[in-house]
């Protein structure tokens, strides 16, 4: 039986620098390989730490990664998980004080809001600005807008590769 296989990256937007071994080990800990991040200075956030990784792995990695990357609520992160045969991709983000967003996306990246989704909500929105809120919130747009200054701080940034021991 083939083994299935996706990829990811992801991206640690704020981290104070004493986590920032911590979070080495618990990526480690997820993909079972050692795992060295090129930290660089976050302009966004004084004193805080940025790095990117892509990952390779079984379908569920990226979860996994974002289970183990709570442990700290004071980090800033998204991971995303490419689709694979049998699956859907997805982005989840964690903002502090939000929690985790969790969404499936497109082949090209984009969140997939699906047709139940906007059928519940036009059936319970209770106005026009109900429905407009509705929609920012099935788009994750709270996380968007806090992430937002975080992302473009880390444009053209150098990509490691972590592979998932199996």
């Amino acid at each position: 039986m083939q083994r299935r296989s996706t990829q990811g990256v992801v991206f640690v937007h704020a981290c104070p620098k004493a986590l920032c071994q911590h979070v080495e080990w618990a990526l480690e800990r997820v993909v079972g390989a050692p795992v060295s991040l090129s930290w660089a200075d976050q302009p966004a956030a004084h004193g805080s730490y940025r790095a990117e990784v892509a990952w390779s792995g079984s379908p569920g990695t990226g979860a996994k990664l974002v289970a183990a990357l709570r442990a700290w609520p004071m980090l800033r992160f998204e991971v995303t998980e490419e689709a694979s045969h049998g699956n859907d991709g997805e982005r989840m983000s964690y903002v502090p004080g939000h929690g985790v967003f969790r969404a499936p996306t497109s082949a090209n990246g984009d969140l997939v809001v699906t047709e139940q989704q906007l059928r519940h909500l036009a059936a319970t929105a209770t106005s026009a600005e109900a429905f407009r809120h509705g929609v920012d919130q099935l788009l994750g747009a709270a996380w968007d807008a806090d992430l937002e200054v975080y992302r473009h701080a880390g444009d053209g940034s150098p990509i490691t590769w972590l592979h998932q021991v199996v």
